[in-house]
């Protein structure tokens, strides 16, 4: 048994390893996710300074009010680039196409990019996605721009940021340096993506992916994750609390010098 699975929301707070910011609820969350994001690049717009996210397509609730705050408030994206996280594969290792229901790179063409009024919106070229043939190329491309500003992020079940799934036989330093390359998803996070996306289609989730690694996660100058699911309760208490293991690889991020997890109070909260 692992006691901090059954911390109540105070002991929750009392000493985490990675600091844990309690907000009402998803669209609170959602909604500070989108703040940061824009008010970074107005700051960097300001000094002249390009802006470098590693995006996420899960959480997507921050995608709606930031585009809202660029149109409403003409923030420009010309000088910033968004490194998504992740894409699915097929079973040869090849993009699924773009068109399919479960595309990263779909999803952020129709629910993002063509939302955003075509004056302000970044080049074609400043939206990255990891490519199974080219893996290197969000390495190179993170060096050449000098860094990432912020990594933006969830939490799978079993800890994995990205598609960074847990590993039993590595060790903690070794996993850290894990570049982006291409892997087979878990039994865990293809059942868990199966339920919140294809209603439990567990037949029908591809087995691959392609991963940004944690090895550049972990080199952002600062890390933002949001934890909003029944499950994510679970998940929050051992980010915090576990100890550092490629086992459960979100834990390897206790020692970011600028990171912050976003919960709800229904995730800080166990029922009764």
């Amino acid at each position: 048994m692992h006691d901090y699975y059954y911390f109540t929301k105070e002991e929750l707070l009392r000493a985490p390893k990675i600091p844990l910011i309690v907000m009402e609820d998803n669209q609170t969350v959602f909604q500070a996710m989108a703040k940061e994001m824009a008010e970074e690049i107005k700051r960097n717009n300001d000094r002249g300074k390009s802006t470098v996210y590693i995006c996420p397509v899960g959480p997507v609730g921050q995608y709606p009010y930031f585009v809202e705050r660029v149109n409403e408030e003409r923030i420009s994206l010309k000088n910033v680039w968004f490194i998504n996280m992740d894409e699915y594969l097929t079973d040869d290792k090849e993009w699924i196409p773009k068109e399919h229901r479960l595309s990263f790179r779909g999803f952020m063409e129709r629910s993002v990019y063509t939302r955003i009024r075509p004056e302000l919106v970044m080049p074609e070229q400043q939206r990255i996605f990891p490519d199974p043939k080219n893996p290197a190329y969000i390495q190179e491309t993170i060096q050449r721009l000098g860094g990432v500003d912020t990594c933006f992020g969830g939490i799978g079940i079993n800890g994995h940021v990205a598609f960074n799934e847990a590993r039993e036989d590595i060790s903690p330093e070794a996993f850290l340096q894990l570049h982006t390359r291409v892997l087979e998803i878990s039994k865990e996070t293809r059942a868990v993506n199966s339920i919140g996306d294809l209603n439990g289609a567990l037949d029908d989730m591809p087995n691959y992916c392609i991963t940004i690694g944690m090895n550049e996660i972990f080199h952002a100058k600062k890390i933002r994750l949001g934890c909003f699911r029944d499950w994510h309760r679970s998940v929050v208490r051992h980010a915090a609390y576990g100890e550092k293991t490629a086992h459960f690889p979100v834990s390897l991020l206790q020692d970011h010098p600028d990171i912050n997890i976003r919960l709800t109070e229904f995730v800080a909260n166990l029922p009764k």
